[in-house]
C-alpha cells in the first residue's frame, strides 16, 4: 500500500513539474511576441519571417523506421537530410519530402542525439549521455560508422545525464559549433578552434554562453535542437514543451516566431514531440518529431509562386 502511494506520488508530482513547465513556456511565449515588437523584422533578407510559413508536409511517418527519430541537418552536398537515432545507434538519410534513403549504423555510440554538417562529407555528432563530440565522414559509399575510430572532444560542463547537450549546429559564417542544452539549465553555447583541436593543431577551443537579447530571455521550457541559417547568420531555436521555433538575430534580437499548435500554419494537429530542425537552401524548414513523424514548412514566398 505505501509502495502504491509512492508511485502515485512520484506521478503527481511529475504532472505537476510538466504543468508547471508548459505554463511557463505560454506566459514565455507572450512574453517573447512583445520583445519581438521592438525589432525590424520587415524584411525577408534579414529575417525567414517564421510566422508567414506554412505546413506542407505534416506529420508524415517515415516508412522503414520505428521510433526515436532526433536530431536533423541539411546536407547541400547531396540535398538531402540526416538524422539521429539513438536507439538503436544509427543514422537515417532522408529525402526533401520525407522518404528514407537509407539507414547507417553507429558503433561506439550511446545516446546519439544530435548531428550537424560541417562542409563536404564531414558531420560532427554529439552523444547526449557522455557529452562527447564525434567528427564523423558520410559519403554515399557509407554502410556503417565505428564511433570509437572517430576524433572526438568531450565537454564536461555540469550538465546532467539526460539533460545534456541536445541539439548541435555548425554555424559556417563562423566556423564555430553551435550546441543547446536541453534542461536546468536551458542554454545555449558557442564553441570555437573545434578544427584546429581536432587536427591536433593546438588545444584554443573557446567556449562563450549566447543569450537572447531581450528582457524575455529564453522563453522556452527546454532546447531540444537548433540550426544556424547560413544566409543571414540567424539562429533557429527549437523547443519540444513549448512547442515553438524561435529565431534570432546573431546578436539575440528576437526575430520571428512558428507556433507548432493545431490552427497554426495550417496544422490539423500539433506537432507532438519536435526533436529536431533543419533549413534547407530555399528556406524550407524540416521538423522531425518522435517516434518517427516528418514536417516540412514553406514560406510565404514559395507558396505563392506559381
Amino acid at each position: 500500500m505505501i509502495r502504491r502511494h509512492r508511485v502515485w506520488l512520484i506521478v503527481a508530482v511529475t504532472l505537476v513539474l510538466f504543468a508547471g513547465l508548459w505554463l511557463f513556456g505560454v506566459v514565455g511565449l507572450a512574453a517573447h511576441r512583445l520583445a519581438m515588437r521592438g525589432n525590424a523584422t520587415g524584411e525577408r533578407g534579414s529575417s525567414l519571417m517564421l510566422q508567414d510559413y506554412r505546413v506542407v508536409i505534416e506529420g508524415r511517418p517515415v516508412a522503414g523506421l520505428v521510433e526515436n527519430l532526433s536530431g536533423l541537418t541539411f546536407n547541400p552536398a547531396s540535398d538531402t537530410l540526416f538524422s539521429a537515432i539513438n536507439r538503436p545507434p544509427e543514422l537515417a538519410e532522408l529525402s526533401r519530402d520525407g522518404r528514407l534513403l537509407r539507414r547507417i549504423p553507429l558503433t561506439g555510440a550511446s545516446d546519439v542525439e544530435g548531428i550537424t554538417h560541417v562542409e563536404g562529407d564531414r558531420f560532427i555528432l554529439v552523444d547526449e549521455s557522455r557529452h562527447r563530440l564525434s567528427w564523423v565522414t558520410i559519403t554515399p559509399e557509407t554502410a556503417s560508422i565505428d564511433l570509437a575510430a572517430a576524433p572526438f572532444l568531450t565537454l564536461d560542463l555540469g550538465a546532467f545525464r539526460n539533460m545534456g547537450f541536445e541539439g548541435i549546429s555548425w554555424d559556417q559564417r563562423r566556423k564555430e559549433l553551435v550546441i543547446v542544452q536541453e534542461m536546468w539549465p536551458v542554454r545555449v553555447l558557442v564553441i570555437g578552434g573545434l578544427d584546429r583541436a581536432v587536427l591536433g593543431q593546438g588545444l584554443g577551443v573557446t567556449v562563450r554562453e549566447w543569450q537572447p537579447d531581450s528582457w524575455a530571455g529564453h522563453f522556452v521550457a527546454d532546447l531540444s535542437s537548433v540550426t544556424v541559417h547560413d544566409p543571414t547568420g540567424n539562429m533557429v531555436l527549437l523547443s519540444d514543451i513549448s512547442s515553438v521555433l524561435a529565431e534570432y538575430s546573431p546578436e539575440g534580437a528576437p526575430l520571428s516566431l512558428m507556433t507548432l499548435w493545431s490552427g497554426w500554419h495550417g496544422l490539423t494537429h500539433s506537432v507532438p514531440q519536435a526533436e529536431g530542425v533543419a533549413i534547407g537552401p530555399d528556406g524550407a524548414v524540416f521538423i522531425v518529431s518522435e517516434p518517427n513523424l516528418f514536417y516540412r514548412f514553406d514560406p510565404a514566398v514559395t507558396l505563392s509562386q506559381p
